[in-house]
């Protein structure tokens, strides 16, 4: 876990201790097409199965910016729910974000970290280095849980 100032005004965190379930199941059930209705049971289990990176105004704790990451922490891992609160972007937060956390990342020595772009994160994440996936057409799905037939 830790924490650090990515510039005068906001901090860095990886501490699970600074995170507000609130704001974030808030932002991301209600403002985001991916996570939109998402109920706040599935939102705390999501937190406490993930590694979470949060990005926090220095001057009041309050958290601005929210990732996570659902990884084996040896081979793959999948980046989600990367979000930025309306009033903070476009001041570099998202690319601190990502950055801070692929810099968490690093030490795991994983082989793909993969993610879906919105076209509106697609310039972020290829600043970042990642390209389109190579052989996607590989890649299946299941939606629906287990036991459920597909929607």
């Amino acid at each position: 876990m830790t924490s650090a100032s990515v510039n005068a005004v906001f901090d860095f965190s990886t501490d699970p201790r600074r995170l507000d379930p609130e704001w974030i199941h808030r932002q991301l059930s209600t403002t985001t097409h991916w996570a939109l209705g998402r109920s706040r049971a599935d939102q705390d289990r999501i937190l406490q199965t993930s590694r979470n990176y949060g990005m926090y105004e220095q001057a009041t704790g309050r958290q601005v910016a929210y990732a996570r990451v659902v990884t084996d922490e040896v081979t793959f891992a999948w980046l989600a729910d990367v979000f930025v609160s309306p009033e903070h972007r476009r001041q570099g937060l998202g690319r601190q974000l990502i950055r801070r956390m692929l810099d968490d990342l690093e030490s795991l020595g994983l082989r793909r970290i993969v993610l879906k772009a919105s076209q509106e994160g697609r310039g972020l994440y290829e600043q970042a280095g990642w390209e389109p996936l190579d052989g996607g057409e590989d890649w299946m799905e299941l939606r629906g849980r287990p036991g459920e037939p597909a929607s």
